[in-house]
């Protein structure tokens, strides 16, 4: 799948530049006064590179609240900026001192925040302006060769690495009834203190696409095998490699998701069956999911993690590993009384 995004002939138009610290530590927020100006070309265009190049738009997001969509800080700022070309800087400094309300971990790190108005960003194939939000926290440091007479001389700054963005958010301005559309970014998005920027500061949900069915229905199915097909439920190994590899072969041929074919192919017993849907919902609840749908487009790229996630493999101690693609008929399981040790036999008609 091709990127649904286009930065090619996109342009900064605004930019405002402030400084936000860790409330926890009482660092406080250093707000400019004016709009940043950049006067050489070059800059432009590697902030422009800073900014975007790790959005691809595979998944994208809403803004949402529990209450009222209108309650969410970040929506509003966002929607009164569309609305008024001149809002800009009055609401980079609610995004802010937003930013600062909800900066309590004591491992978040003090940085500077970008509040960027993006001209012209190509989304899903629709042209609409961008709005985005940014925050470097992590310097690099950087070697600096000077010359001195006939003699160099060797030195050392801290700067930002445009490489690395660490966090940040593109908000674009279509669907707006519906949370807009966003794509959000964190370097640090697996650890637990940086959960604030997509859940406390932005609070968004995935827009349930078929990339995002197709993605979440993987992880669902990996972990229920994982979880509910094993040994200390009484589940024979073999059965969960038989589970595995149906589950493969139905995402690596179908083209669309169907629950209830899955159920027939995969699952088949009826206990199984229902064992699913009751984990579906309480997988759905531990990672505050939206409605994973019954039926949808498996998305080709996504497909290449099927190996990855569905490998048929039983491991036996550090000796062997089996890679199992028949049915558990062709193999059987039993136990040597004299060597008090298990073993496997496995039938077939020809050695390759």
């Amino acid at each position: 799948m091709d990127s649904n995004l286009n930065f090619e002939n996109t342009s900064i138009d605004r930019i405002v530049v402030h400084k936000v610290g860790n409330k926890g530590r009482d660092e406080g927020v250093k707000l400019s006064k004016t709009e940043l100006v950049i006067h050489e070309e070059f800059i432009r265009d590697l902030l422009m590179m800073y900014f975007t190049k790790p959005f691809d738009g595979k998944v994208m997001y809403n803004f949402t609240h529990a209450a009222d969509l209108n309650l969410n800080e970040v929506y509003t700022f966002a929607r009164n900026i569309f609305a008024t070309r001149g809002a800009l800087h009055n609401e980079s400094v609610n995004i802010a001192n937003h930013l600062y309300e909800v900066s309590t971990n004591p491992r978040i790190k003090s940085g500077e925040l970008y509040v960027v108005y993006f001209k012209d960003c190509l989304v899903e194939d629709e042209l609409c302006d961008g709005l985005g939000i940014f925050k470097s926290e992590n310097k690099d440091k950087y070697l600096r060769v000077m010359q001195q007479g006939d003699n160099f001389e060797v030195d050392f700054e801290d700067g930002i690495n445009i490489n690395k963005l660490d966090k940040g958010c593109i908000i674009f301005n279509t669907e707006a009834e519906q949370g807009y559309k966003v794509v959000t970014a964190d370097k640090l998005s697996s650890s637990q203190d940086a959960v604030f920027w997509k859940d406390d500061f932005l609070r968004l949900a995935a827009r349930p696409d078929d990339f995002y069915m197709t993605k979440n229905f993987l992880n669902l199915v990996e972990s229920f095998s994982t979880d509910c097909l094993s040994t200390e439920n009484n589940v024979d190994k073999r059965e969960q490699v038989d589970f595995r590899a149906k589950a493969s072969r139905y995402f690596e041929e179908k083209d669309t998701f169907v629950m209830e074919d899955f159920a027939k192919e995969v699952l088949q017993e009826p206990e199984i069956i229902e064992t699913f849907k009751e984990y579906k919902e309480s997988f759905k609840e531990e990672f505050h999911m939206p409605e994973l749908e019954e039926d949808f487009q498996i998305v080709p790229e996504v497909k290449k993690e099927v190996q990855k996630k569905f490998r048929s493999v039983i491991k036996l101690d550090n000796n062997f590993h089996i890679y199992i693609h028949a049915k558990p008929e062709l193999s059987e399981k039993g136990y040597d009384e004299k060597k008090k040790m298990g073993f496997y036999k496995l039938y077939f008609h020809e050695e390759k």
